[in-house]
């Protein structure tokens, strides 16, 4: 078992609070992934449920049983680092049995974990290589091979691809995806990419300024967000907002992803003009800037000869908008 409730968790340092009020249940088993911008609170809340934070006040409790006051090597989770935190003289297979070895675990069951683990993460081939031997993309593994054989009741993981490269970020990246299918474990994840959260999560909790503004899966963040950070934080390119006068809406601004958005030569709602165009094969993504509503964002499938100066017509999918009153709440979504 391995599900986590917190119970109106606080955390103060000096008169600066970081986090006010953050109520949240996991179950056993989700794939949960914290996302915010920087200073958000998400890293702090990640260190409160481990432990290496005290909270200023709440509760946090795993599997029912309150551990404000546990140490964090008996709450039963391990946690993976931005950093992997190897020892550089030790060997694969010695940094990964290490803490069972600490506790006192009988070798044989030691070598059948470390075994398992490896095979998990197809790190066989390098059990007796040292960290320096290894890719970054490796060492990571072995970060996470050492939190597997701890079988704990959480994994936490805490920005762990952040330091690799673009391609290793997306391999590791359905490896942590198939040891969670593989294992059925419990994880917490914060990053700051939502690539990493939309691809990865069941539940996205959206985190501001210390307090939760959505949790949902990812599809229902991105199709039915509750307030106009969250319309503005999930999806890239970002969400279009448009102030609700100009677009002839009663709402005080209205919300359209890039995708809901046609563009044509010949005639359409807004007439604009092109301030830049990204092709990326797959997509392209035209910038405009509209005399009616403003700049726009429009994102088009596959490959459209759209350049600089070139002077079009933008039309919304009226299916597709989001309405938002003055305090930034959702009237309603088109989806």
């Amino acid at each position: 078992m391995g599900s986590l409730q917190l119970q109106s968790i606080r955390k103060s340092y000096g008169g600066h609070e970081v986090l006010k009020g953050i109520d949240l249940e996991v179950k056993d088993g989700e794939f949960v992934i914290f996302v915010g911008p920087s200073g958000c609170g998400k890293s702090t809340l990640l260190r409160t449920i481990a432990g290496l934070e005290d909270a200023t006040s709440g509760s946090v409790q795993i599997d029912g049983v309150e551990v404000g006051h546990v140490a964090p090597a008996k709450r039963g989770i391990a946690m993976v680092f931005q950093s992997y935190a190897l020892y550089p003289h030790l060997t694969v297979k010695d940094n990964i049995s290490l803490g069972l070895k600490q506790a006192g675990v009988p070798k044989p069951e030691i070598d059948d974990k470390v075994r398992k683990a490896a095979g998990m993460l197809s790190l066989d081939p390098y059990l007796a290589r040292r960290p320096a031997e290894l890719s970054g993309g490796q060492r990571q593994r072995v970060a996470i091979g050492r939190a597997i054989v701890r079988e704990p009741k959480l994994f936490l993981f805490d920005e762990p691809l952040s330091n690799l490269d673009a391609a290793l970020r997306v391999n590791t990246r359905l490896e942590i995806a198939r040891l969670h299918r593989s294992l059925k474990a419990t994880m917490i994840y914060v990053t700051h990419d939502q690539v990493e959260a939309m691809t990865l999560a069941d539940k996205i909790v959206v985190l501001n300024g210390g307090r939760i503004e959505q949790v949902g899966s990812p599809m229902e963040l991105y199709n039915r967000p509750a307030n106009l950070f969250v319309a503005g934080f999930i999806g890239s390119p970002q969400m279009n907002f448009i102030d609700g006068e100009k677009f002839g809406d009663s709402a005080k601004t209205v919300g359209i992803r890039p995708e809901h958005i046609g563009l044509s030569r010949d005639g359409g709602k807004w007439k604009a003009k092109v301030i830049h165009v990204e092709h990326l094969g797959a997509d392209t993504i035209v910038y405009l800037e509209s005399d009616d509503v403003g700049p726009l964002t429009v994102r088009l499938f596959g490959e459209h000869r759209y350049a600089a100066d070139d002077v079009v017509h933008a039309t919304p999918v009226i299916g597709g908008l989001h309405r938002f009153d003055a305090d930034g709440r959702v009237i309603n979504s088109g989806q």
